[in-house]
């Protein structure tokens, strides 16, 4: 069967996050239709997570093909382009302080980027509560048809995953999983901060803030509305909050594990762990065998964390919407769904390949001691 015109196919992307909805908007700007599936019950069913630096070379660039690149300025926090490497004493390493101006990497709240490109899109173009469950086989180069949890079934041209780590889309292309890196991180969260927490205010400054001693990190970030997020890094299993007999809620308890896993360090520095408001939030880092690669195959693609999940050194998202960008691109200006696809995975595969293999073990390097010239200290938290 003959792959149909990108204008007349029936595209279907799975996951309405950045990457997802960054395809959509771009498919759309340019007449190209586009459903959105999202197993969320609605778009605010819970809570987006922390600050994304957005680079210059290629979130950035999404945002301009979807045309929405000035928008993103007007809610961007520019000041949160402030990095301060410390030291466990909590003293000053380095300091960098944006120039006037500079927008190589400003800081947008996750929320307010799914917001934005949620608003950009046709109404009706996301459908929430659908969340997937399979993929079919390809059939002679006719349509795939997928599987919702709910028992509902919809026939589509090109099923695009973008429905991160655990995506649901990869296994009909790939039987990779992601495995744990052997670094987890705790999320505290922090309200009122110049109210609440000034001295963790002063420390941290307008951006965001690293320290580590080798076996152990923190990595704290200003998010907009006055809030600030702390990630708690240590090299532990995976399952180490259960194997000390607590559970995820059981925050005074964890706490009392932090403070001896960070004996020594600054009480300063130490507020992080102790002034927190309400519970910790654990994360084990995951990522995607290296390189994560796929043999070409009719009817579906992956972007994002669903083709490369890595470690968070800053470019998950940037990735993601490249991705994107690249994918809907090649999609208006190809003459079939197959000719795009295989001209997005043969640029697409290499450069991920190629980024994968720079930031493998790359969560082990976030609890090395900071150095001050290393431009890799910058996570992509969600």
């Amino acid at each position: 069967m003959e792959s149909p015109t990108p204008s007349s196919a029936r595209i279907s992307v799975i996951g309405a996050g950045p990457g997802g909805l960054t395809c959509a908007r771009i498919l759309q700007r340019h007449g190209i239709a586009v459903t959105v599936y999202d197993r969320d019950p609605d778009a605010d069913s819970r809570n987006q997570g922390g600050s994304l630096d957005l680079h210059d070379d290629d979130g950035q660039l999404a945002l301009r093909e979807a045309g929405l690149l000035e928008e993103f300025f007007a809610l961007a926090r520019f000041d949160g382009q402030e990095m301060r490497h410390l030291d466990p004493a909590g003293n000053l390493l380095s300091h960098h302080v944006p120039d006037v101006g500079e927008t190589t990497k400003p800081e947008i709240d996750r929320g307010q980027l799914r917001d934005l490109l949620l608003g950009s899109l046709a109404a009706g173009t996301v459908q929430w509560g659908r969340a997937l469950d399979s993929v079919s086989e390809p059939t002679d180069g006719g349509p795939r048809v997928l599987t919702f949890t709910d028992g509902t079934t919809i026939e589509t041209d090109l099923v695009i995953g973008a429905d991160g780590a655990f995506s649901r889309v990869r296994g009909a292309v790939s039987p990779a999983m992601p495995r744990y890196t052997g670094v987890s991180f705790l999320e505290a969260h922090f309200d009122d901060m110049e109210n609440a927490h000034p001295e963790l205010s002063a420390l941290v400054g307008k951006g965001s803030a690293h320290a580590a001693d080798g076996e152990r990190g923190l990595f704290a970030q200003r998010n907009s509305g006055g809030h600030m997020r702390v990630y708690l890094m240590q090299r532990v299993p995976m399952d180490w909050i259960g194997a000390k007999g607590l559970s995820s809620d059981d925050t005074d308890g964890i706490r009392a594990q932090l403070l001896d896993a960070y004996a020594g360090w600054s009480p300063r520095i130490l507020r992080m762990i102790t002034d927190n408001d309400g519970p910790y939030v654990d994360r084990p880092i995951l990522a995607l065998p290296v390189p994560h690669t796929w043999e070409h195959s009719a009817g579906v693609t992956l972007l994002g964390d669903a083709a490369h999940l890595m470690p968070p050194l800053g470019v998950g998202v940037n990735l993601a919407m490249l991705d994107a960008g690249e994918l809907a691109l090649a999609l208006v200006g190809s003459a079939s769904v197959d000719d795009a696809v295989r001209a997005y995975e043969k640029a697409m595969l290499p450069r991920s390949a190629e980024m994968a293999r720079m930031l493998e073990g790359g969560a082990e390097h976030l609890l090395a001691v900071p150095d001050a010239d290393d431009e890799r200290i910058g996570a992509d938290r969600s």
